[in-house]
C-alpha cells in the first residue's frame, strides 16, 4: 500500500462541505487548506453550488484533476459510497474523519468500509479520526487554524489512536520546541494501522523518530509490532492507554480496541529495546531527547551545577530512574580545578554533581563540562543551570553546545523556562541540545537514550 500521495498531497478533495454552515468540520478543513496551504483544494458537495465564490463539486468525478487525497466528512453510512467513488476516479487516498461506525456498535458498517478498501488497496485513515497534519504542506484537522497550537516543521512523527490526545501533544511539542515531520489520527485504524505507518516512517527522509499512542492491537498485533518496532532504523517511542481494569474499558468504548494486558506487552517493549514512555510527560521528553540524540547510552550521568541543592535533587532522580552518577577520581577533579576562576577555586566541590557555586562564570561551566565530556565512564552529561547567577551569560547554551559537537557527547539541560531566560534556552535548542524546565524533565531526556537500546 503506497501511503506517499496520502501524506505528501499536491491536490485534495473536502467531501461533505456545506454551502450553509460554515462551521461544519468539512468546511474548516477546506478553508484553511485552500487558504493556508500550498495543496490544490475542491469542495463537493452531491448538490453542487459556490462558497464563497468558489465551485462546489457534486462528485469527485466532476474534479478537474485526479486528486491526490480525500478528507470525508459525511453521514456514516454514506462512506462506503464515497470510498468506492474515489477508488473509481483514482484517488491516491483517503482520511475518514466521520464517526458511528465500530466505536458505536456499527461494525457491519465498518466491515463494509474495511471491505471496499482492502479489495481496491486503497490507503485509507481512519474512520472516527482527524486525519493528519504536516506542517507547511497540509492539515486535515478540523479545529479551525486560530485554536490550534501547532509545533515548527521537525523531525519527529506522532501517531496516535486519539485525535484530542494528538492535538494535546502537538500543544506540548511546541512549548517544548520539538519540530514535526507528521502527525497522525488513526482513530478506528480500520485499514491503515500502526504497522503500516511504522513502516513507511521508517523510510521518511523527514523522520528520525517515531512515537505512537496505543490504545489497542488485534490478536498477536502487538507482538508484531514490536519486532517491527525494534527492526526499525530509527528510535520508536510508545505510551500505551488502557494500563488498568478502568482504562481498558475506556479504550474499548472510544475506538473498539482491545487494550490486552499491559503488563505483558510492557515487557516485550523493554526485552526488545522499544522506549516505552509511561505518561504524556514522559513522551514529550522523550521524543526531544531522540531527536537530538538518536542513541544508547549505559546511563552513566555527570552533573554540573551552580547550586548544591539543585545536585543533590538531581542525584536522587537519576537514582529513581535507575541511572547511575559515577564518582570521579581525585586526578580529574584536579585538573578541573586548575581550570576555574580562581574566586571559586577553593570552594567548588568537584566530586559528583559538580557544584561550582553561585559564583561560577560562563568559563568555569564551560572547562569543567569540557573536561567530563571527555570521561570514558561518563555517557551524559546534564548541566542544571541558574540564569540569576551573577557570573552566567547568556551566551552560555550556545557556547556549552559546542563541545557535544565537538566530542559526540550527549548534553542535557535544566533551565527555568521563562521569557527573561529565552536567550539563554535558546542557545541550547538551536544547537540542538534539548532543554527542560524542570530537573525531573531533564533526567527524563537522559532515561530515553537508555531505554533506547538495540535489539
Amino acid at each position: 500500500m503506497d501511503l506517499r500521495k496520502l501524506f505528501a498531497p499536491e491536490s485534495m478533495a473536502v467531501v461533505g462541505v456545506s454551502t450553509g454552515n460554515d462551521l461544519h468540520p468539512a468546511n474548516v478543513i477546506y478553508r484553511k487548506n485552500n487558504l493556508r496551504y500550498p495543496v490544490r483544494t475542491y469542495a463537493v458537495n452531491p448538490r453542487g453550488g459556490e462558497l464563497h465564490g468558489e465551485t462546489v463539486y457534486p462528485g469527485v468525478s466532476d474534479i478537474p484533476e485526479t486528486v491526490d487525497v480525500a478528507v470525508i466528512a459525511v453521514r456514516a453510512e454514506n462512506v462506503p459510497d464515497v470510498v468506492d467513488d474515489c477508488i473509481q476516479n483514482g484517488v491516491g487516498g483517503a482520511a475518514v474523519i466521520s464517526g458511528g461506525f465500530a466505536e458505536t456498535g456499527r461494525t457491519d458498517l465498518q466491515d463494509r468500509l474495511v471491505s471496499v478498501a482492502r479489495d481496491a488497496d486503497f490507503p485509507l485513515i481512519g474512520p472516527n479520526c482527524l486525519g493528519f497534519y504536516a506542517p507547511t504542506r497540509v492539515d486535515t484537522f478540523f479545529p479551525p487554524s486560530e485554536r490550534m497550537v501547532q509545533p515548527s516543521p521537525g523531525n519527529v512523527a506522532l501517531v496516535s489512536q486519539s485525535g484530542g490526545i494528538l492535538v494535546d501533544q502537538m500543544v506540548k511539542f511546541a512549548g517544548e520546541g520539538i519540530g514535526l515531520s507528521l502527525a497522525v489520527s488513526i482513530g478506528n485504524k480500520a485499514v491503515i494501522r500502526e504497522m503500516d505507518l511504522l513502516g513507511y516512517l521508517a523510510d521518511d527522509d523527514r523522520t528520525d523518530v517515531i512515537a505512537f499512542y496505543v490504545e489497542g492491537f488485534a490478536r498477536n498485533e502487538g507482538r508484531a509490532f514490536v519486532l517491527a518496532a525494534c527492526d526499525c532504523p530509527k528510535p520508536v517511542i510508545v505510551l500505551k492507554a488502557g494500563k488498568s481494569p478502568g482504562g481498558s474499558r475506556a479504550v474499548s468504548s472510544h475506538t473498539a480496541s482491545m487494550a490486552g494486558d499491559y503488563r505483558v506487552f510492557s515487557s516485550v517493549l523493554a526485552q526488545h529495546g522499544v522506549v516505552e514512555a509511561k505518561n504524556e510527560y514522559e513522551l514529550v521528553a522523550f521524543c526531544e531527547a531522540l531527536s537530538y540524540y538518536p542513541r544508547s547510552i549505559e546511563g552513566r550521568v555527570g552533573i554540573v551545577t551552580g547550586s548544591g541543592g539543585h545536585g543533590a535533587i538531581a542525584v536522587d532522580t537519576c537514582a529513581s530512574h535507575g541511572l547511575s552518577v559515577p564518582d570521579l577520581d581525585d586526578a580529574l577533579q584536579d585538573a578541573i580545578r586548575a581550570r576555574l576562576s580562581p574566586s571559586i577555586r577553593g570552594i567548588a566541590s568537584l566530586g559528583n554533581p559538580m557544584d561550582l557555586t553561585g559564583s561560577a562564570l560562563d568559563d568555569d561551566f564551560y572547562a569543567s563540562v569540557e573536561h567530563l565530556s571527555r570521561v570514558e565512564d561518563i555517557d551524559c552529561i546534564l548541566v542544571l543551570l541558574l540564569p540569576y547567577l551573577p557570573g552566567i551569560t547568556s551566551d552560555l547554551g550556545a557556547r556549552l553546545s559546542q563541545i557535544t559537537h565537538h566530542t559526540g557527547k550527549p548534553i542535557v539541560a535544566y533551565v527555568p523556562h521563562v521569557d527573561k531566560y529565552r536567550m539563554l534556552i535558546d542557545g541550547f535548542e538551536l544547537n540542538r541540545v534539548p532543554v527542560s524546565p524542570s530537573i525531573e524533565g531533564a533526567v527524563h531526556r537522559v532515561e530515553a537514550m537508555r531505554r533506547s537500546r538495540p535489539c
